[in-house]
């Protein structure tokens, strides 16, 4: 989309707004949607900081919810092609849809440590990696942490995520 779509936001009814920006945040359009009252927004900063403001505010059982609207990295949405556009890009680009048995093994085994300690998946801002090692690393460390701090790490990795993703949609560069 053009750059000019930001300035279009003003003016955009809550469905226009919501068809725009309702899937920024994974399977969870009421982030948009609650994020819409909060109108006009100065720039895009200030858009990001009111959609997550809405996460931050949200009761636990939602930020729960969004979460675990993630898809795990190289896991089932993967294997069966049902990843969304942007999460497919996101981890096609470190290669994370096209692993050797080997490194496919490892990514599964730390899915599944992951998601028995925690009860969700590990959420990792891929656009914050150069190599598919370090998110793998990053992985293994964070099994060390308590579920209190793995749900800020994940709302903090979506809120990276998300920011990615919106100045994609604006055409806005890094």
């Amino acid at each position: 989309m053009p750059a000019s779509t930001f300035s279009s936001l003003r003016t955009a009814t809550q469905s226009e707004f919501l068809a725009r920006l309702g899937e920024v945040f994974e399977h969870s359009p009421w982030v948009a949607a609650r994020a819409w009252d909060e109108r006009p927004f100065a720039d895009l900063a200030a858009l990001h900081a009111a959609m997550l403001g809405v996460v931050r505010a949200a009761p636990t059982e939602e930020k729960l919810a969004l979460i675990r609207a993630h898809p795990e990295l190289a896991g089932r949405e993967a294997a069966e092609g049902s990843l969304t556009v942007d999460s497919s890009g996101e981890q096609g680009r470190l290669g994370f849809t096209a692993l050797s048995r080997v490194e496919f093994i490892r990514v599964q085994e730390l899915n599944r440590q992951y998601r028995e300690k925690f009860g969700f998946p590990c959420i990792v801002a891929l656009l914050l990696h150069a190599t598919r090692s370090s998110v793998l690393d990053e992985m293994q460390q964070r099994l060390n942490n308590d579920p209190a701090t793995e749900i800020e790490n994940a709302i903090g990795q979506i809120g990276e995520i998300t920011l990615g993703r919106l100045r994609k949609i604006m055409g806005v560069a890094k």
